[in-house]
């Protein structure tokens, strides 16, 4: 498995340097992590959601090495992240697309529930989210990029904070902060506590 990671990071930094051989090298080797991740991803999406893991892993890869520029990837941890975010960003796109006028789709804002660090969202409506998420971004990065990694790619909150260069405990309270916050914009009210 070390070898296989080792490999891994040495054609995603080829991949970054613009080598296409080792992006197409690379999908092999990570297609069934990037699947799994694109299963969790489609779990918690409400009912009716037609994209499979399949689909939703080749629109991310390509969005991630299917690109003229180059991508600056520091780490083997660091693309899984930038592939939950393309895997996010694709789901908003789809639900954005479910809920327009042309869709003849609406949307109702719904709580986030006080949950615990594994969060559930079958209930949830990724529009909310996005939303708030945009705006705790724009307030507190790190605590954004906290949410992004630990509910949308999955990381646990060791992996987390090495992803983000800081302490567990540094991590648990911005994670703490940034479900406070996402509840309360979610909800309603201002978010400027």
């Amino acid at each position: 498995m070390e070898h296989n990671r080792e490999g891994v990071t040495r054609l995603l930094e080829a991949a970054r340097n613009g080598d296409r051989a080792a992006a197409d090298a690379l999908m092999p080797l990570i297609y069934e992590e990037l699947r799994e991740l694109a299963q969790r991803q489609i779990a918690r999406e409400p009912a009716g959601l037609t994209l499979q893991p399949t689909a939703l892993v080749h629109e991310a890869y390509l969005r991630l090495v299917g690109v003229d520029r180059a991508q600056n990837w520091n780490s083997r941890g660091h693309f899984f992240a930038a592939a939950a975010e393309a895997m996010r960003r694709i789901l908003i796109e789809i639900a954005r697309h479910k809920t327009g006028p042309e869709a003849g789709g609406r949307h109702v804002r719904v709580e986030l529930s006080d949950v615990p660090a594994e969060l559930h969202r079958s209930d949830l409506d990724l529009l909310a989210l996005n939303e708030a998420l945009e705006k705790l971004e724009a307030k507190d990065p790190r605590a954004a990029e906290l949410v992004k990694l630990r509910f949308f790619a999955g990381l646990t909150r060791q992996q987390a904070a090495e992803a983000l260069g800081v302490s567990v405990a540094t991590a648990d309270n911005d994670w703490a902060y940034a479900k406070g916050w996402l509840k309360a914009e979610i909800a309603g009210r201002s978010g400027t506590d």
